[in-house]
């Protein structure tokens, strides 16, 4: 078990049984992790009697739909008015898998100016001086996992059922590629065994999330890798981006570039891939990594953003040629590091 000081989990358990109302909130564009792990601990609140509600900046890929609690989460871009009640009636606020509260984009303000208690649960690194009461550990797979912690320290893992252990299954999954980075720790296995153990059946979870994807995105995948895919193997990097006209011709949905950042750091000798999407007012950024390059000191030194060491994301508000332009001038900078990374992919 991550070793959570005992003092800060006695005081938040004594502070949770005077709570009535608990909202818990994930970061805009939320991911496997993001909804496993509020879906879960929504749950097990909800299964020791406390009124819960887990509120969502937008909307996800369908290919979470699936989920236990998915029927219940309230989306704030297509009912905000609600999700305010919400957030002003609530005595406590969960905020998982964010760092500051600015990634929920979408009520950042309202959350600011709550009064309610915020508990942050998170896995990402330098986490802002924003909450209440902080469990943060970097060095972890993911948020699911840091909730299965805290259920097991509050000691109620006997409360952890079917439904629970298969959030948190969907959560650890997603946020490792399935078990192919971010989980070179044997705690994350021990986990995994136990919700084996309660009865996730991982096969199915593996379809159900990975095995899903429609046509359109299918075509999409292929369009990637043949017409934007960018390959620059004197800095060891690669980088595929796509326009709004892009996304239109295959009716892209929420989701259906998920990964694709991943089949450009695929390539033998590259240790750097970036994802670029036109969005309304801006470039939405995915980096990915090998070995010791940090695209989370890259994505905050450069395009407003950060994440993990090996997975982040960023945000440029040129257009799409000026934002391509820039990353590329930007690569000699790193030449020696890129290099010593793909050293380190491609070597046992």
């Amino acid at each position: 078990m991550h070793k959570f000081d005992r003092d800060q989990v006695s005081k938040f358990k004594s502070l949770l049984t005077n709570q009535n109302k608990i909202l818990i909130t994930t970061h805009y564009n939320p991911d496997g992790d993001a909804l496993g792990s509020s879906f879960a601990l929504c749950r097990y609140l909800k299964n020791k009697g406390y009124q819960v509600s887990v509120l969502v900046p937008n909307e996800y890929p369908g290919f979470l739909a699936w989920m236990p609690g998915n029927k219940d989460v309230i989306v704030y871009s297509k009912n905000s008015e609600t999700a305010d009640i919400l957030i002003d009636e609530a005595d406590l606020i969960f905020c998982l898998d964010y760092n500051a509260i600015q990634r929920v984009n979408l009520f950042t303000e309202k959350l600011e100016k709550s009064s309610a208690i915020k508990v942050l649960v998170d896995h990402h690194l330098q986490p802002e001086p924003q909450f209440d009461f902080v469990f943060s550990v970097i060095n972890t797979s993911s948020t699911s996992e840091l909730i299965y912690d805290l259920i097991n320290a509050m000691g109620d893992k006997h409360l952890i059922d079917k439904e629970i252990a298969n959030c948190l299954y969907v959560g650890i999954m997603t946020d490792t590629g399935s078990f192919s980075f971010a989980c070179n720790h044997p705690h994350t296995y021990e986990v995994v065994a136990e919700l084996v153990r309660i009865g996730v059946d991982t096969e199915q979870v593996h379809r159900l999330v990975y095995d899903t994807y429609s046509e359109h995105r299918m075509r999409l995948l292929g369009y990637c890798l043949s017409e934007k895919l960018q390959v620059m193997h004197n800095f060891s990097s690669a980088y595929i981006w796509l326009t709004k006209e892009d996304m239109k011709r295959f009716n892209v949905q929420s989701g259906d570039t998920e990964g694709i950042v991943n089949y450009a750091l695929s390539i033998k000798g590259i240790s750097f891939a970036a994802f670029f999407t036109e969005k309304r007012d801006r470039i939405r950024i995915s980096f990915r990594s090998k070995g010791d390059f940090s695209v989370n000191t890259f994505a905050r030194e450069h395009f407003n953003g950060g994440g993990h060491r090996n997975a982040a994301g960023g945000d440029s508000f040129m257009n799409m040629q000026e934002t391509l332009k820039t990353f590329e001038m930007l690569l000699p900078n790193y030449l020696d590091d890129l290099k010593k990374a793909s050293l380190h992919g491609d070597i046992f």
